[in-house]
């Protein structure tokens, strides 16, 4: 093929085993990720919000938000598993102009997740009040940029950066559990867990306040985005590739510029020989379902602990706090009860939650540009995948440094939310068509999807679809 004519074509698939499956205590670490980067706006912000204005109304919806997700991630991450190759990669195999809509849209959805390091720093600044004499935003965006400084420093530190962003995930998944469920054995909060726990299951009417039509945007967030949502979903598959799960064995890992050895990372992934290595199928399968499950359950855990805390804390009380205010005033009642130390926890709690968020992003979106220049354009393959990744890394880092300035950017809040619904529908589309459709083509029998699990995966399809609509309507109403 020409060089002008190759523009998005990816070299044909290469064939080897099926790497065994090393054990589940080794495989495991991208489930533990998702688990702690979904620890953020949906369990401090959107779902506590509903609990602490309506009750209980609403709460039998959390369950199915959250379950609705696994179809999806479980299709991501066969893809990887059998290909070794990200998930952008198939929909550039899959259709180019599919893939190139994608790109742009992910590219816009992300230009402000730096909001997120200064959520985070709002939550240090009340810890540390520090530096003194500072205004509480000066104070905020201070911790927000040395939080930013300090994990940019360490990725250029990191002889493997993968490595990095799992031990800390790790970390900040263990802490977030513990904080939350010591704050949950607060009296208040075990005095109302009966009621929580029925409502849990069945809904609550009629609602204790009157409905009020703003609130329809963040209910319909709450459910889309519960967990991680939109393009965020998508960074499994990078986790997978880089924690070497299945025929991603075969692929390199990005590696730090300072102090690890830059790696051979090949331009096409490989799919499974048909040979004795396919009785490995199984166990990969059953390993993907745990994993995803430890990233979902964890993740469920978590946001019933903080609707629970909302119920308990906010809802007697009528208060409403707005945005990242949830913790800082949610902190106010266990100093109360526990003095300092109560304070001190949620407030830990509430900048694990939020502060690991821009390294986990920072690093999986510059992992996705990388992949589609190298995909999109044939010459950027003369440069090494390590210096894209560097220089994406750098980029994204002085855009988010910008935008972390914009202070409540409702316009572009929105914005994120609209496209990360288009997003969503969109892909999820895209996995039936590259899962069930143009892969099998390339795999062997025995490594083929069943209808199972093609029926979940319509039926998560479906059902995003419908919230997506029903998100456009509300806010073409409210505008």
């Amino acid at each position: 093929m020409a060089q002008g004519r190759s523009w998005g074509v990816l070299p044909p698939y290469k064939k080897a085993s099926l790497p065994p499956f090393p054990g589940m205590i080794t495989a495991l670490g991208p489930g533990v990720i998702f688990m702690a980067l979904a620890q953020g706006s949906g369990e401090l912000i959107w779902w506590p919000y509903i609990l602490a204005k309506y009750g209980l109304t609403f709460l039998f919806l959390l369950l199915p938000a959250c379950l609705l997700q696994f179809p999806l991630i479980y299709e991501i991450g066969r893809y990887t598993t059998l290909t070794g190759e990200s998930i952008f990669q198939g929909f550039l195999r899959l259709n180019r102009s599919f893939a190139l809509i994608l790109w742009g849209l992910m590219t816009l959805s992300f230009l402000w997740f730096g909001a997120f390091a200064a959520a985070g720093g709002t939550s240090l600044a009340a810890l540390t009040e520090f530096p003194a004499g500072w205004s509480q935003r000066g104070q905020t965006l201070f911790w927000a940029y040395l939080s930013m400084l300090i994990f940019f420093s360490a990725i250029l530190l990191s002889k493997v950066v993968y490595r990095l962003v799992e031990v800390f995930m790790c970390g900040v998944a263990i802490v977030t559990l513990v904080g939350l469920f010591w704050a949950s054995a607060h009296p208040e909060a075990l005095r109302a867990l009966p009621a929580f726990l029925k409502g849990l299951l069945v809904p609550q009417w009629p609602m204790p306040r009157p409905w009020d039509p703003d609130d329809a945007t963040k209910l319909l967030t709450a459910i889309t985005f519960a967990g991680l949502g939109g393009f965020w979903t998508l960074f499994y598959s990078y986790w997978i590739r880089d924690k070497g799960i299945g025929m991603a064995h075969y692929m390199g890992r990005i590696t730090g510029p300072i102090t690890g050895k830059p790696e051979a990372i090949p331009a096409s992934g490989f799919v499974p020989e048909e040979d004795g290595s396919l009785k490995q199928i199984p166990r990969w399968s059953r390993f993907l379902a745990w994993d995803i499950s430890i990233g979902v359950g964890g993740n469920i855990l978590t946001t019933l602990m903080t609707c629970l805390l909302a119920y308990a804390m906010l809802y007697p009380k009528g208060l409403l706090p707005q945005h990242y205010e949830l913790a800082v005033v949610q902190s106010r009642f266990f100093e109360v009860s526990w003095g300092s130390a109560g304070r001190v926890l949620f407030l830990v709690v509430a900048a694990a939650f939020l502060s690991d968020t821009w390294l986990a992003t920072v690093d999986a979106v510059s992992r996705i540009h990388t992949d589609c220049v190298y995909g999109f354009f044939p010459r950027a393959r003369a440069i090494p995948v390590r210096s894209w990744y560097l220089l994406f890394l750098f980029i994204l880092t002085a855009v988010t440094s910008i935008t972390i300035l914009l202070h409540e950017p409702g316009p572009l809040i929105l914005l994120s939310a609209v496209i990360g619904f288009i997003g969503t529908v969109l892909y999820s589309v895209g996995l039936i068509f590259l899962n069930y459709v143009y892969l099998p083509r390339h795999l062997p029998p025995a490594a083929r999807p069943g209808r199972l699990s093609l029926i979940f995966l319509c039926t998560a399809c479906v059902a995003y679809g419908v919230l997506a609509i029903a998100y456009v309507l509300t806010i073409t109403k409210i505008i």
